[in-house]
């Protein structure tokens, strides 16, 4: 089970996440949020060790813009939030790895993701809202099962120490990882480490009896 730890933006609490050793760690670009990394110094993200995947989230940005932050930030991964086409997507296919996040609810059609194969590396499934993530809110997690592609999944959406216990019960094949954010949080863009240890001791756990059986 991978572990994203998304929404950061503050110096300290950036070296504090980063020492619990997640697989990535994302960066949010997109100004409508309180999230939102603004003028970032660039030596804070480029001091994060290659084992840990910095990720730029966009949402609907250009791609010029993109690429000039992928260098600025030595990105490792993209997370495209917006309404981005397959075609936009496959740019920054073999620059770096591609996340493409979609929200999702009852009525959510499964068919369009099918333009996106072989475009990107991971999908990212989130709670539809009209914020583009970041809400709090989970989704009916037995929606998975009409998800029926080979391309890998990360689940967001309303993750918390509440309900993170039933993550094990997911058994879909194409479960690669969770990501980590609002319900970790003292405030938007400051991470609790208390909470954040609690979650990586419960899914170390997890992997350990996996292995195990």
């Amino acid at each position: 089970m991978k572990i994203k730890v998304c929404g950061l933006k503050y110096s300290d609490n950036i070296k504090a996440v980063e020492e619990l050793g997640p697989h990535y760690m994302g960066f949010i670009f997109y100004n409508r949020t309180p999230r939102f990394v603004a003028d970032i110094d660039a030596d804070v993200l480029t001091a994060i060790p290659s084992s840990i995947i910095k990720t730029g989230v966009f949402v609907n940005e250009s791609v010029e813009r993109i690429d000039e932050l992928i260098e600025q930030y030595d990105f490792g991964a993209v997370q495209l939030h917006g309404s981005e086409l397959p075609e936009f997507v496959a740019h920054f296919k073999d620059k770096v790895q591609v996340l493409k996040a979609f929200g999702l609810n009852e009525g959510f059609d499964f068919e369009v993701l099918k333009g996106y194969v072989g475009k990107v590396d991971y999908f990212l499934f989130d709670t539809k809202t009209d914020i583009h993530g970041g809400s709090g809110k989970t989704f009916n997690w037995d929606i998975l099962n009409k998800y029926k592609l080979d391309v890998p999944f990360f689940l967001s959406g309303g993750l918390g120490l509440d309900n993170l216990d039933q993550i094990s019960k997911i058994t879909h094949p194409q479960f690669y990882g969770v990501d980590l954010n609002s319900k970790f949080e003292l405030e938007p863009g400051l991470k609790d480490i208390d909470k954040l240890k609690q979650a990586f001791s419960l899914f170390k756990q997890d992997n350990t009896h996996e292995i195990r059986s």
